[in-house]
């Protein structure tokens, strides 16, 4: 699952882009993508408004509040595991590949999602919590601390947990670069999504539909089924999105995704940053939640059989970098389809493997996915970096890839 950063902010540009810009796409193209999505469509604006009303409620009355937030966490993300379990297990039952009782099984599952459902709030308000004191143990306040020196928390932490929308990713065909996207509902079969990418491959274009790990909205949207550290990753990295929109590198993220001055680079800064604060974050609330436990650290690139998938993925994005360099359009495409089937031998599925893929993926320069220096250059100057603070700080200041290597010196 891959985590996106589409906002409120961005949505209130992208109106406004709409309404002064006349630079980009053709109205055409985006009116026939507006026609293959309009059934799918997830209405992020009405989740917002309907959400924040809720978020307001709460505020006032208390709820979903615990007096245990360390047990509240636990107990959630216990049962999550479980109802993963299970849900595997029916699907292994249904397809004759285990016995079991099927009604047994989905009676539990029932039960478990049933308590989940009901204690959903208190968790969230749990993991604000934790987010909030790890932050503030590192002297992580809000963008203006370093200028007016308050020790306030903005924008205030808010997580949502529940199923998170699909996301349509379209790149040229010649070359990788994420030029549209669309936010899809959640609950989205196999057909729907490749009847998506069809109708958009027809029109000259790769196309990729996939899930969402989280959004950058307000409050930040996370999916439900993930596990803790995972969870605790996204909530971090969606709240970095939020803090760098009022600073100097985030407001140039918000124009870009409004169309208005696009920049990769500037994208891939921001999605890397988020990716480290948030790992280094969730590692440290981990580690509180769970003493004497060992962080999950990175997915493990080498499995039983020896198979390196970061190494084997790495050589593939190069590769078809090459090929479309060259032009080489149709040869690129075909060995990407072998490619996946070759991961997928190797015990690494990827349903979709094209050039919309990495126009996604590749946003995070930290990944294989990604061709980008921007992911060592920004490690770099981590290390140079006395805290967490101080390069936090630092980036939220940078405006280009240039102005990230005159710090590097």
């Amino acid at each position: 699952m891959s985590r996106h950063k589409i906002g409120l902010l961005f949505i209130a540009l992208s109106v406004l882009a709409t309404l002064v810009s006349g630079c980009g796409r053709s109205s055409d193209f985006d009116r026939q993508v507006g026609e293959i999505t309009k059934p799918y469509r997830f209405q992020l604006a009405k989740w917002e408004f309907t959400t924040l009303v809720g978020e307001i409620g709460d505020f006032f009355t208390g709820g979903g509040k615990s007096d245990n937030a360390t047990a509240e966490i636990i107990t959630y993300f216990t049962n999550a595991a479980q109802i993963r379990n299970l849900e595997a297990q029916i699907n292994a039952v249904k397809a004759d590949n285990q016995s079991g009782n099927l009604s047994e099984l989905q009676n539990e599952l029932k039960g478990l999602q049933s308590q989940n459902a009901s204690r959903r709030q208190a968790t969230e308000k749990a993991l604000e919590e934790q987010v909030r004191e790890a932050l503030s143990e590192q002297g992580i306040f809000n963008p203006l601390d370093k200028y007016v020196k308050i020790k306030v928390g903005f924008p205030p932490v808010r997580v949502y947990l529940g199923d998170t929308p699909n996301i349509l990713v379209i790149s040229p065909r010649d070359r990788i670069e994420n030029i549209k996207e669309v936010t899809l509902v959640p609950d989205m079969n196999l057909e729907d999504m490749e009847k998506i990418e069809s109708q958009v491959e027809q029109m000259g274009y790769s196309a990729e539909v996939e899930g969402l790990g989280g959004i950058a909205t307000y409050p930040s949207y996370i999916l439900d089924e993930s596990d803790l550290h995972f969870t605790l990753e996204t909530a971090v990295h969606e709240w970095v999105h939020q803090y760098l929109a009022f600073t100097p590198l985030g407001f140039r993220y918000v124009l870009d995704e409004a169309g208005i001055r696009q920049n990769s680079d500037i994208i891939t800064i921001n999605e890397t940053v988020a990716d480290m604060v948030g790992k280094e974050i969730s590692d440290i609330i981990y580690q509180k939640l769970i003493p004497g436990a060992v962080t999950p650290g990175e997915p493990a690139s080498t499995n039983a059989t020896g198979f390196d998938f970061n190494k084997e993925m790495r050589e593939i994005r190069q590769t078809v970098d090459s090929y479309l360099a060259q032009g080489e359009i149709d040869i690129a495409e075909k060995y990407m389809e072998q490619q996946r089937q070759y991961l997928a031998e190797n015990g690494y599925y990827i349903r979709k493997l094209n050039q919309a893929y990495f126009a996604f993926h590749g946003t995070y320069a930290d990944t294989p996915t990604s061709s980008s220096p921007i992911g060592d250059e920004l490690a770099k100057l981590r290390e140079q970096s006395t805290s967490l603070e101080g390069f936090l700080d630092t980036v939220a200041g940078l405006t280009s890839e240039e102005a990230l290597m005159k710090k590097l010196g």
